[in-house]
C-alpha cells in the first residue's frame, strides 16, 4: 500500500488549480503519473509568509522545489517519463532549462512587478488569500523576492534597473513560447500521446498566463496568437483536473469552505459587537452616586478639647 502524501500549495482561481506556477508543476505531474495526493491549500494560514511551496509531506520526509518532488515521486514509482527514449529525455532536459531562464523571468515581471497587473491583480488575489495581518507582508515580499531574482538572473552590464532588462526578458519570452509552439505543432502532447513532465513544466508556466485577467500583459497578448499552445492548456485542464482531487472544483471547494467559515466567525464577532453595543444604549443611564459632604460621619467631637 503506498505511503500517504499531503502538497502544500497556494490554492486555486482562475479556472486553475492551483494559480502558482510551481504548484501548478506538481499537481499536473501528479495526475499525469497516477500519483495521489491530499492537496492542502495553505491559503488563509501562517504558512503564506512561512511556508515554501510547493511542500510534499510523506511519512515525516518533507521536500520542496518543483524538481525534487519530481525526483521523490519517481522514486515511489510514479514516473510519467518511462516511456521517453533517451533523446526525448534529454530534450525535455534542455527544454525545462529554456523555461526557467526564458519564461520564467517575463512571467515573475508580468505578475509581480507589473505595476497595473500587480496593483489590480496579484496583490488583491494574495492579499485576500492571507489572514491579517499577513495580508498587508504577503504581496510585498513576494513582489520582492520576484524583482530580486529578476536583476539578478538578467540584470548584467549594461542592463542594470528594472526598466533597462524589461524589454530583453520580454523578447526572450516571446522567444521561447514560439520554440514551445513550433515544438508542440497539432499533437495534444510534447511526446507521443501521453503526457510527460515537460508537459507539466509548459502547462505550470503557460496555464497562469493563459487564465488570468491581466489588465496589462504583451506576453498574455503574444499567447493569444499562439492557439495550439491555449488549446494544450485548455486540453490537459478537462482531460487531467475535471474530476481529480486535485481538481479546480475540489480545491474551490476546501477553498471556498475555509472562506465561509471564516465570514461565519466575521458575522459572529460583528453581531455581539452589536448587541453589546444595543445593550449599552438601552441600558438605563444613572447619575452616578456622590456622597453628600453635609452628611458625612464626624470623626470626632464637634468641640475639640485641648489638655490643660
Amino acid at each position: 500500500m503506498a505511503a500517504s502524501m499531503e502538497l502544500r500549495c497556494w490554492g486555486g482561481d482562475w479556472g486553475l488549480p492551483s494559480v502558482h506556477t510551481d504548484s501548478l508543476i506538481v499537481l499536473a505531474y501528479a495526475n499525469f503519473s497516477g500519483a495521489k495526493l491530499t492537496v492542502t491549500p495553505i491559503d488563509w494560514t501562517w504558512r503564506t509568509l512561512t511556508g515554501a511551496v510547493p511542500e510534499l509531506v510523506c511519512q515525516g520526509s518533507t521536500v520542496t522545489e518543483p524538481a525534487q518532488i519530481l525526483n521523490f515521486l519517481r522514486k515511489q514509482r510514479f514516473n510519467a517519463d518511462y516511456e521517453l527514449s533517451a533523446r526525448q529525455g534529454a530534450d525535455t532536459m534542455a527544454y525545462i532549462a529554456l523555461l526557467e531562464e526564458k519564461l520564467r523571468p517575463a512571467l515573475l515581471h508580468t505578475f509581480w512587478v507589473d505595476a497595473e497587473n500587480y496593483a489590480n491583480l496579484t496583490r488583491p488575489w494574495f492579499a485576500s488569500h492571507s489572514p491579517f495581518p499577513l495580508n498587508f507582508l504577503v504581496p510585498g515580499r513576494h513582489a520582492n523576492m520576484a524583482l530580486s531574482r529578476i536583476l539578478l538572473t538578467k540584470g548584467e552590464s549594461p542592463l542594470h534597473t528594472i526598466t533597462e532588462v524589461e524589454g530583453k526578458i520580454y523578447s526572450e519570452a516571446k522567444e521561447c513560447l514560439n520554440l514551445l509552439s513550433h515544438r508542440l505543432g497539432t499533437a495534444y502532447y510534447f511526446f507521443g500521446n501521453t503526457p510527460s513532465s515537460l508537459d507539466a513544466f509548459v502547462f505550470g508556466s503557460v496555464a497562469p498566463l493563459h487564465k488570468a485577467s491581466l489588465p496589462s500583459s504583451p506576453l498574455q497578448s503574444h499567447l493569444r496568437q499562439l492557439d495550439n499552445l491555449q488549446r494544450f492548456c485548455d486540453h490537459i485542464l478537462n482531460a487531467h483536473f475535471s474530476s481529480h482531487p486535485g481538481s479546480p472544483q475540489s480545491v474551490h471547494e476546501t477553498v471556498d469552505a475555509n472562506l465561509q467559515k471564516l465570514t461565519q466567525l466575521v458575522n459572529k464577532e460583528s453581531n455581539l459587537i452589536e448587541k453589546m453595543d444595543h445593550n449599552l444604549r438601552s441600558s438605563p443611564q444613572h447619575k452616578p452616586l456622590r456622597a453628600d459632604p453635609r452628611s458625612r460621619p464626624s470623626l470626632g467631637n464637634d468641640k475639640s478639647s485641648t489638655p490643660a
